[in-house]
């Protein structure tokens, strides 16, 4: 996949100074946690077999019933992430297990000093 010119020009707007990109409240760990939401997100949505704000298909018990918070600790400092729920709590997440804080695979592999490219 290739981001085009177009977004990142949109995503960097406001960026001027290397704290908004690589620090605390800056945008990379922002992407972290918003791309980590969406998947979890689908990963709801495959789980119980339909999309948030859609109707529940008939003869389905089980429903989304919101989310939590959860703090994932990383080199990038703490990360909190909303992870979604459901009602007979059948739905385990793979990127983040029931329990879990230490790193997360993809979420700890950049320094955080460099770019790529």
């Amino acid at each position: 996949m290739t981001i085009s010119k177009e977004i990142l020009d949109e995503l960097l707007k406001g960026v001027d100074r290397p704290e908004d990109l690589l620090g605390d409240a800056g945008l990379m760990k922002e992407l972290k946690i918003r791309l980590m939401e969406r998947m979890l997100g689908a990963e709801v949505t495959a789980h119980l077999g339909y999309e948030e704000g859609k109707d529940v298909p008939a003869g389905q018990p089980n429903r989304r019933n919101g989310s939590t918070t959860k703090v994932l600790k990383g080199q990038d400092g703490e990360l909190p992430v909303a992870v979604p729920r459901d009602r007979d709590s059948s739905f385990e997440p793979e990127p983040v297990k029931k329990g879990q804080t230490g790193p997360v695979g993809w979420m700890t592999r950049s320094s955080g000093s460099t770019l790529p490219g």
